[in-house]
């Protein structure tokens, strides 16, 4: 059987930068972030980590209150996101429904206002009775998936994997495959998520989250440098639309990129420790199945969340794949971490970017760690070069790495 190619042909965000890919870029290319000191947070006994990066919900109306009902934040990000992603290929929205256009979209859990919400209703009488139907479809773990799939008539695939922080580079991984090997044409791909203190609470009880920055929040978080104190959690969706490649072309439609190959690994070693050995195992596999060779790589993409551990795993990972020649940088520093959405926003970006033949920098990176000097990190600017071959890392908790290869024509 001959696999087929997939291309990208449109791209949709929601994230705290904004709406849309020119808002993303616009906004790292200002050097700007979102991060901010949350009001209300410090009512939660034990929270240490007070900071955090919203994205707009704005122009939600828009979407019909049918439709809506069942939506949490989460949900409307995520359909936004994929109208955007429609619009911006140019494909007729009509062969949505046709069998052969799906959806992958993950996320961590369900809405996360709404299951907080569901219980603050439910618990204090114990009386079910209160509960919406709605709320229910809000909180379920394949809301943001199932929503997206209601909301543009998708009567294809769809699929909603949840492997936190990988979960929206799972849903590109899984949209790549159900293409290149026929069962679907068009798969919508990425991932969605929304802030709220209990999100940020399950990173501060392990000691993972930036806590010396609640009333500096813009020098927060800091990949890879020398400060670096945990990550900030954040919220959006990033969807693209994925593209058997001779159908995309026949359309004459725009291709952003190729995806040229996926890998998926465990470490099984670790529930909550990154592990540099299964890191470098998964970018290895990626570009092996890709067809290409570690020093044809023009940027990585890292996913680096500003933890101790994480960063300094993935850097010596990065180093033993690629030695200190590719161009590294994360965008965390512009975007915070947003978690099971962050790899579709990150490589939306990175793709726009390169694009524009830029190589965007790691926000707040001032003075590189010691222990992840051995890499080519992009500080203060965007790098200016024309680069075809790129690299998306994606590391969740239960020793999960996930890698995607692309390429710009």
């Amino acid at each position: 059987m001959q696999l087929r190619r997939v291309a990208i042909t449109g791209m949709g965000s929601v994230s705290p930068l904004g709406r849309g890919t020119k808002a993303l870029t616009d906004a790292i290319e200002a050097g700007r972030s979102n991060v901010r000191y949350m009001e209300g947070w410090n009512k939660y006994t034990g929270l240490r980590s007070l900071v955090g990066a919203q994205a707009e919900l704005k122009d939600e109306k828009q979407i019909p209150r049918q439709a809506r009902r069942s939506m949490g934040r989460m949900s409307i990000f995520a359909a936004q996101a994929a109208q955007d992603a429609v619009a911006d290929s140019g494909l007729d929205p009509a062969f949505l429904s046709s069998g052969r256009a799906g959806c992958a979209v993950g996320s961590t859990t369900g809405s996360a206002i709404s299951l907080n919400d569901t219980f603050e209703t439910m618990l204090p009488d114990k009386d079910l009775s209160k509960l919406s139907s709605m709320m229910f479809f809000q909180c379920i773990s394949h809301t943001a998936a199932m929503n997206v799939a209601q909301y543009l008539k998708l009567n294809g695939m769809v699929l909603a994997p949840s492997a936190a922080c990988a979960s929206a580079l799972h849903a590109m991984g899984l949209g790549y495959d159900m293409i290149r090997l026929g069962s679907q044409d068009v798969m919508l791909c990425g991932g969605a998520e929304e802030l709220h203190p209990t999100t940020t609470g399950s990173f501060d009880i392990l000691f993972a989250t930036s806590v010396k920055y609640n009333d500096q929040p813009q020098k927060t978080p800091r990949p890879f440098d020398r400060d670096r104190d945990g990550l900030v959690c954040g919220e959006g969706s990033g969807i693209l639309l994925f593209e058997e490649y001779d159908h995309a072309v026949k359309r004459n439609a725009r291709i952003h990129a190729e995806v040229l190959g996926y890998y998926t690994c465990n470490s099984g070693d670790h529930v909550s420790e990154s592990n540099r050995a299964t890191m470098a195992t998964c970018m290895r596999e990626a570009l092996r199945q890709a067809g290409i060779e570690p020093a044809q790589v023009d940027y990585i993409n890292a996913h680096a969340t500003a933890t101790l551990q994480g960063d300094k795993e993935e850097a010596e990972a990065i180093c033993d794949v690629f030695g200190s020649f590719v161009p590294v940088s994360s965008l965390k520093g512009h975007l915070a971490h947003t978690l099971g959405a962050s790899a579709a926003i990150e490589l939306s970006a990175a793709i726009a970017g390169m694009h524009k033949g830029l190589l965007y920098p790691t926000r707040n990176l001032e003075n590189i760690s010691p222990d992840c000097a051995g890499i080519n990190h992009i500080t203060g600017s965007s790098l200016n070069r024309r680069g075809k071959i790129l690299v998306k890392n994606s590391f969740a908790f239960g020793g999960i790495s996930a890698v995607l290869v692309c390429r710009i024509p």
